[in-house]
């Protein structure tokens, strides 16, 4: 196994039309991820799940500046459950953009000899790009999903695949994916 998908932020807070900041883009390309996800697991992908959470009545800089949301021992927190874990799946806690930053997901993915990373989930001009940025700069190679990144609008989201495809990755569609592990690619 040397590929791992990366499923970013799929919290309620995001996905649940009564998450603290859903949109309804989220709610739109779950089913799309869940359909990766089994392709993935199908494959014997390793699974992490990057998850935003935000310390409960503690002082955080970014956090401040924005709605509160992901807050820790909500239920805002909570992966969306079209997406089921399962228990050899990792889920890492995050609280900036990218889920290398402050964690110990590349430590993970390096421990898996981990190489390929297929990325999905939310947002594509934040948290899926500042990922794939830093996936870049660690020497994997990232591919973005498009049917199952989203943000909320979709001349930002284009703008973000497009500058993730020439600079940092590839953005393959699910149709590509399945032939790239056809072909044994990934």
């Amino acid at each position: 196994m040397k590929t791992a998908l990366l499923i970013v932020d799929m919290v309620r807070d995001f996905t649940d039309p009564n998450g603290l900041v859903f949109y309804p883009e989220n709610r739109k390309i779950l089913p799309e991820i869940k359909e990766v996800l089994e392709l993935c697991r199908s494959k014997n992908c390793l699974i992490v799940y990057l998850q935003h959470c935000n310390r409960a009545g503690k002082f955080d800089k970014k956090a401040a500046t924005m709605r509160p949301n992901c807050i820790e021992g909500t239920f805002g927190v909570e992966i969306d459950p079209m997406l089921e874990t399962k228990p050899e799946d990792y889920i890492i806690q995050k609280r900036r953009y990218s889920g290398f930053f402050g964690t110990d997901l590349d430590l993970v993915l390096r421990e898996n000899n981990i190489e390929n990373l297929i990325v999905v989930g939310t947002k594509t001009n934040c948290c899926i790009r500042a990922t794939v940025t830093d996936a870049f700069y660690y020497n994997y190679e990232p591919y973005v999903v498009r049917e199952c990144v989203a943000t909320n609008s979709e001349t930002v989201n284009e703008v973000h695949l497009s500058d993730i495809d020439k600079y940092l990755g590839h953005v393959v569609n699910k149709e590509e994916l399945k032939n790239m592990f056809l072909q044994g690619e990934l």
